[in-house]
């Protein structure tokens, strides 16, 4: 496309998009739920001839020299659109909560006033790699009301467009309008600059990708924006644990798999229990070939691990989100030393204590400063599948509207509704 022909592709997406908004801000939960169940059916039914334009996506990327865990997100394996549909089931099973009002209170004058939830409008989604998010974003607006334009990474254009044909035949075959989910057909960069600036036909834009792009949004957007940068998650091992436990959890946050923001990319590991429990994750960690960056006091600790891979950790590891095999590892004194370095050096996306001191658990809640806190589970968790949300739309790091895995409710918005029998103001 040229870039004339870019900007009238975007603004056609965003006006049908706004009109489609209002169509689906009017429908019934269910046939909203139809539309789901049907893309359900129609992703298990389409496995094999999804992963043909899948396989075009792998090709291409390991030909153009992308990473392990970079092809690692684009593959759409039987498991992947599975979880998917499972996902879009789910949904249709939540309850409705558009059109729901909460908080009606009687005010002295006689009104009745409260909250009613309702849809966005129309949002945005800018998303690299991972096919599978246009149909978590997909199946989220339809639950939720909204209208959205996905606008998928070049990467996946060959998976992304298979499957957004799936949804809209989801959407057509239920009665509701095929321009309520639209791809951008072009890979053109331009169209990320449009779509970002259409404040006439946009509510909301999500990015979901690497810290670059999302800066990037961030920065230049004439539009609100929902957002994480990046996923330094961290596990802390506290004094008293269970040894045990804690090395079960550490393995399974770090190396269940290494590309999702979810991952732990730190250890934190108190210095009462660090000579019994370092040895032995340096050892399963040494055996899947995980890198680990240390404290000096850690690095003392593990090196009587055979074959353990170990480096110095400077001071930029500690901010690192590595999305591969390494980690960085540091001895705190404890629970304080770990609560301060956590709220510094963290992204604020996900934290786990791993514990016995129920004490230590409930401090540990209240004070660290992310959007997802856990005690005694693994950080991969931190997914709206995983939530029962359903599926979710991204991440947010922000601290206004939508905090942590973003769902049906962070793709609303609430407006005051005053319930009256002819009240006047004196």
């Amino acid at each position: 496309m040229t870039t004339l022909n870019v900007a009238d592709h975007m603004h056609a997406l965003g006006a049908q998009a706004k009109v489609a908004s209002a169509q689906m801000a009017k429908a019934s939960a269910a046939v909203k739920n139809t539309a789901l169940r049907k893309l359900a059916a129609l992703l298990r039914d389409n496995i094999a001839a999804l992963q043909i334009d899948n396989a075009k996506d792998i090709e291409r990327a390991i030909a153009a020299g992308l990473d392990a865990p970079m092809v690692d997100r684009l593959k759409l394996t039987p498991k992947v659109l599975e979880t998917c549909a499972q996902g879009c089931e789910q949904l249709a099973a939540m309850p409705e909560v558009i059109g729901e009002i909460t908080g009606l209170k009687e005010q002295p004058s006689g009104i009745r006033v409260g909250q009613m939830r309702v849809p966005l409008g129309v949002f945005g989604m800018i998303f690299e790699s991972r096919p599978n998010v246009t149909i978590e974003a997909a199946s989220l607006s339809i639950k939720s009301g909204n209208a959205c334009i996905l606008r998928g990474g070049s990467e996946a254009i060959e998976s992304n467009k298979a499957l957004a044909k799936l949804v809209q035949q989801a959407l057509s075959e239920s009665g509701l309008p095929t321009d309520a989910v639209q791809l951008v057909q072009t890979t053109d960069r331009e169209a990320v600059g449009h779509l970002i600036a259409m404040p006439e036909f946009v509510d909301v834009i999500i990015p979901r990708g690497g810290k670059g792009l999302i800066e990037r949004i961030s920065r230049d957007a004439k539009v609100p924006v929902i957002k994480h940068l990046d996923g330094n998650c961290h596990t802390y091992v506290d004094d008293p644990c269970d040894i045990a436990m804690a090395v079960t959890v550490a393995d399974n946050a770090k190396t269940q798999k290494y590309s999702p923001c979810n991952a732990s990319e730190s250890l934190l590991v108190a210095r009462g229990v660090a000579a019994e429990f370092l040895p032995k994750i340096g050892a399963i960690f040494a055996a899947k070939g995980v890198e680990m960056r240390c404290s000096p006091e850690a690095k003392t600790i593990l090196t009587q691990v055979k074959g353990a891979n170990l480096k110095d950790a400077t001071e930029q590891d500690w901010f690192e989100e590595y999305l591969g095999p390494i980690i960085s590892i540091k001895v705190v004194e404890g629970l304080d030393e770990a609560i301060a370095h956590i709220n510094h050096y963290s992204s604020h996306h996900t934290e786990s204590i791993l514990t016995r001191d129920h004490m230590h658990a409930q401090r540990f809640l209240r004070e660290v400063d992310s959007s997802s806190v856990m005690v005694n589970a693994s950080t991969r968790f931190a997914d709206g599948f995983e939530y029962g949300l359903g599926a979710e739309i991204g991440i947010s790091t922000d601290k206004f509207h939508a905090r942590g895995p973003v769902g049906i409710e962070g793709l609303t918005s609430l407006k005051y509704v005053v319930l009256g029998q002819g009240e006047i103001r004196t």
